[in-house]
């Protein structure tokens, strides 16, 4: 997860894994030169088959970007968030986000059956955000499994890039860390597998996990449908990218991209 999906290994892994759309661009619009209101629709995401692979698993995934009452905003690719601080320039409250597994066969044949597969969870917690500018918004998110120990911390930055004729487009920079328990369910080793592998055991410990760049875009095709795309390069950071499954089994540099048909009311 990433954030936007984070997306994410995740999201969806997901999140994992969004398409990022800011809240300059999310403005209501008359004409469809201007960002997206509502958007509901489906599409195809192709991401890492787990957190740390070098194999692709493609998911058709739902497209949901919508503001609620009671200041709600939903999206499957960036999460669930509730507004309880909503000013001209800082907003901040709740923040909910589903993060992705790995099951026996996205694991592959040399892994699965060894490594643990790993049920889908939904990790809640808080987010605060910065409006800099009319283009820039700054932000963290801070969350924890509901129904586990893993814990993550995202740091992120959004910038809206002018329009080009119809095309609204962005760019999100995000970097995530982990607690120990997070980083040793998605990368760790017992010996027990380790030996099974001929890899060495692996327990890591909290700190740095990835650093990830997004570009997403939105070009309508009419008043009320268009094209959602977005494309996400992760790196792994610190002991996530140190992981035996990583060096040996995996990649530190993860790629998701999406590209869904949507409808916006």
């Amino acid at each position: 997860m990433y954030r936007r999906r984070s997306l994410p290994a995740t999201l969806i892994h997901a999140a994992g894994f969004a398409l990022t759309m800011s809240a300059s661009t999310a403005a209501l619009a008359d004409n469809p030169t201007d960002g997206p209101n509502d958007l509901f629709g489906v599409g195809m995401q192709r991401m890492p088959a787990w957190l740390g692979s070098k194999d692709h698993r493609n998911q058709a995934i739902p497209y949901i970007q919508a503001e609620l009452p009671w200041h709600i905003t939903l999206s499957t690719l960036d999460g669930l968030t509730v507004d309880l601080i909503h000013g001209d320039q800082w907003r901040g409250g709740i923040y909910g986000n589903y993060m992705w597994g790995r099951d026996r066969e996205e694991l592959g044949s040399k892994l699965g059956g060894v490594i643990h597969s790993l049920g889908p969870r939904i990790n809640g917690g808080g987010y605060l955000e910065y409006q800099a500018t009319a283009q820039l918004n700054v932000g963290t998110e801070l969350s924890h499994d509901t129904q586990g120990a893993g814990a993550y911390l995202n740091l992120y930055a959004d910038y809206d890039l002018p329009a080009i004729g119809y095309l609204n487009h962005s760019l999100q920079l995000q970097w995530q860390a982990m607690n120990g328990p997070a980083m040793r369910r998605f990368f760790g080793v017992t010996p027990e597998q380790a030996a099974k592998l001929d890899i060495a055991p692996w327990s890591p410990s909290s700190g740095s996990q990835q650093i990830a760049f997004e570009y997403d875009a939105y070009m309508p095709t009419s008043l009320h449908t268009g094209f959602a795309f977005a494309i996400n390069y992760t790196r792994l950071l610190g002991e996530a990218a140190e992981s035996p499954l990583v060096r040996s089994y995996g990649s530190r540099d993860q790629l998701t991209t999406t590209l869904a048909f949507v409808y916006r009311l």
